[in-house]
């Protein structure tokens, strides 16, 4: 898919895909296979990021089968115990050969048309490692763009016994980009899919 995205300069963008989770507040449902007006959360998110970086792959750690018929590389945790979801983005910085990676959730449908481009403008007009999305009201920690020069601090944080995506971002330089709050809008329970 190289040409499609949104390089700015030559830099190449991947965006990985965070499915690997085990769905607890769901009833222990794998969240992106739940339906969501008629299609899969997956499928929303896939659309919406298709058009705007140069490769996707997908973090999951259950149905790989079923995610791989999206015709997409499945990248399965690298460490056990399921660890969280910064255990899916260090799967994907060793896996990709991207300049950077973009990371999103995949129960967050409605993504914004311009979400790398902007994040991306973002970091390398600071030249940052870093940048995260967020609203008038508060920051999007699982939606962001990191340069993959990041994977052995990634792995290194996560040796450490530590998880939080929050505590990990506060330890590198990084930007907030401002998007509408809408954009964010995520299920985390069967009530939130309004079905």
């Amino acid at each position: 898919m190289p040409g499609r995205g949104c390089k700015l300069g030559s830099a190449q963008v991947t965006a990985v895909i965070l499915a690997g989770g085990q769905g607890r507040r769901m009833g222990g449902a794998d969240k992106g296979l739940i339906d969501y007006q008629g299609r899969p959360l997956i499928e929303w998110v896939l659309a919406a990021l298709t058009p705007q970086v140069d490769e996707l792959v997908i973090s999951a750690n259950r149905n790989l089968d079923a995610y791989a018929a999206y015709g997409h590389r499945v990248l399965p945790d690298t460490l056990p115990d399921f660890p969280g979801p910064l255990a899916g983005v260090l799967a994907a910085l060793q896996a990709v050969e991207a300049d950077w990676l973009l990371v999103v959730p995949c129960d967050t449908p409605h993504l914004p048309a311009d979400l790398a481009l902007r994040l991306l403008g973002a970091a390398q007009l600071e030249s940052l490692p870093l940048a995260v999305a967020a609203d008038d009201a508060r920051t999007h920690h699982s939606c962001f763009i990191v340069r993959t020069d990041q994977r052995d601090n990634l792995a290194a944080f996560l040796a450490r016994g530590e998880r939080a995506v929050r505590h990990w971002q506060a330890n590198m330089p990084s930007t907030r980009v401002r998007f509408d709050a809408a954009c964010f809008a995520n299920f985390n329970q069967p009530r939130d899919l309004g079905n």
